[in-house]
């Protein structure tokens, strides 16, 4: 089946890192831009980060952008190293993938293929 399937989230302490990944099926990431999403409790789904299929450009949310970074390392994984992490930061976390982009973007509507998203809980 065609998707995308996030792993690597858990609970971690305020101040700690983790790393997700985001691991294709039937699909290779050298033709998607990938892009990670969150939604906390209460709140609209927002981008996090983003890469493009050649992996040489990437973008990060202004508030975000000195924490986090997205990569990969081959075709068929994309990660979310993140840092200094806050109580804000918990949320679930959802890859996407968009074979129909170029560089990359954080537009919802663009993202073809999602996963089920990872909870990831920063405790005090």
């Amino acid at each position: 089946q065609v998707g995308v399937m996030e792993s690597g989230g858990g609970v971690v302490q305020a101040g700690g890192s983790l790393t997700l990944t985001c691991t294709a099926s039937e699909l290779n990431f050298d033709s998607n831009a990938v892009a990670w999403f969150r939604q906390a409790p209460g709140k609209e789904r927002e981008g996090v980060s983003c890469i493009s299929r050649s992996g040489a450009y990437t973008y990060s949310s202004d508030s975000l952008k000195d924490r986090f970074t997205i990569s990969k390392n081959n075709t068929k994984k994309t990660y979310l190293q993140m840092n200094s992490l806050r109580r804000e930061d918990t949320a679930i976390y959802y890859c996407a993938a968009a074979p129909t982009v170029t560089g990359c973007h954080l537009s919802r509507p663009h993202y073809t293929y999602w996963g089920q998203g990872n909870q990831v809980t920063v405790s005090s």
